[in-house]
């Protein structure tokens, strides 16, 4: 059985598809792992190949999602990142793609979530 905490995130990640798709991304993976590491959301939007960490919390927790990306949490993300373009799932996409790392914010407020995008919110010094 999933705790609130979890609960909370499986929205916010449908939550964060839905607004990737309404964008024009298509929707690669979702949770792909590749033994301890992650990627929340991988999207194709035209020729640039979309790695999403998406962070999500209930209203009124005041600390803002996206500052929980600090930088080992994008090391490991780059980490992740280069296990997905070196695994076999790779083979599906053009060869000349560009790579980005974006972060979207889910924060459930009353009535509607408040939904923020940050693509290419960093860049790693390597990929």
């Amino acid at each position: 059985m999933k705790t609130e905490k979890q609960l909370v995130g499986v929205r916010g990640e449908a939550e964060a598809c839905s607004y990737l798709t309404g964008l024009g991304h298509r929707i690669l993976r979702r949770n792909w792992r590749a033994g301890h590491l992650e990627l929340d959301i991988i999207t194709l939007q035209g020729r640039i190949l979309h790695f999403v960490e998406v962070k999500t919390r209930r209203g009124g927790s005041g600390v803002a999602p996206e500052t929980k990306v600090d930088r080992t949490k994008r090391e490991r993300l780059v980490r992740a990142a280069n296990a997905f373009l070196n695994a076999r799932d790779r083979a599906c996409l053009p060869a000349d793609l560009e790579v980005q790392f974006d972060i979207l914010t889910v924060v459930f407020e009353e009535p509607v979530p408040v939904v923020e995008y940050y693509p290419q919110a960093f860049i790693p010094m390597y990929v």
